[in-house]
């Protein structure tokens, strides 16, 4: 079965760093785009990154450009998502997702895990 297991997630203070792995089995990790998306506590879920299976092109939303970047190792199995310049807005679960063929749409999900920015 396919499965994403996230980690790396926890407690840092604003302007600190993380960097969340997500570890995947059950598919030929190569073969798809994948990203990270996020929920802040009440909100909805938002697209945060995405890289391409191919081309290894990647994609940001607009309040994380320049402070986070997504990569992968493809040889791992594994994406990463590097965090810096945290701020609180930025405390949310996240999760890492395989790539639907709908812009948007997820077909897998991993559990999650959380990142709290705070003082």
């Amino acid at each position: 079965q396919v499965q994403l297991v996230e980690s790396g997630g926890g407690l840092v203070q604003p302007g600190g760093s993380l960097r969340l792995s997500c570890a995947a089995s059950g598919f030929t990790f190569s073969d798809y785009a994948m990203s990270w998306v996020r929920q802040a506590p009440g909100k909805g879920l938002e697209w945060v990154a995405a890289i391409d299976s191919g081309t290894y092109t990647t994609s940001y939303v607009d309040s994380v450009k320049g402070r986070f970047t997504i990569s992968r190792d493809n040889a791992k199995n594994t994406l990463y998502l590097q965090m810096n310049s945290l701020n609180p807005e930025d405390t949310a679960v996240y999760y890492c997702a395989k790539d639907g063929v709908v812009a948007g749409m997820y077909d897998y999900w991993g559990q999650g895990t959380q990142v709290t920015v705070s003082s």
